[in-house]
């Protein structure tokens, strides 16, 4: 395979692999510059997939502290009933939101599959 033919704004040249039949790589490729584009505008606006972890293991340290307060008779079993309730509707708002942002990642990488299927159609293949 060839390598991209883009110089790089440090003036070094791209270092990756260009797209079949052609001199540039995805990256570079000016065909691809509006869904490159879309994907930067997106950049930065939704969390990493840490951030549901560490929101998970904070709820479950606070439940199982909670857990203890009631068994040692610190804390009042209503209040916390009420607060556990509370924080299971929490669980289930970051559970939605994990839903919510696997469901774009895949809907992001569709596009991109249907948009390289699209440049390949008029691509002849032969095989020996």
């Amino acid at each position: 395979m060839a390598r991209c033919q883009a110089i790089k704004p440090n003036g070094e040249r791209c270092k990756i692999e260009a797209i079949p039949d052609a001199e540039w790589c995805w990256s570079h490729h000016p065909d691809y510059e509006q869904a490159r584009r879309r994907r930067a505008s997106k950049a930065g606006k939704r969390g990493g997939r840490g951030r549901p972890q560490a929101e998970l293991s904070n709820i479950k340290g606070r439940l199982s502290d909670l857990a203890d307060d009631v068994l040692e008779g610190r804390q009042d079993k209503g209040v916390a009933a009420v607060t556990s309730q509370v924080l299971n509707v929490y669980l289930r708002a970051v559970s939605v939101e994990l839903k919510a942002r696997e469901q774009l990642e895949l809907v992001e990488r569709l596009e991109a599959l249907e948009e390289a299927l699209e440049q390949r159609k008029g691509e002849r293949r032969y095989r020996a």
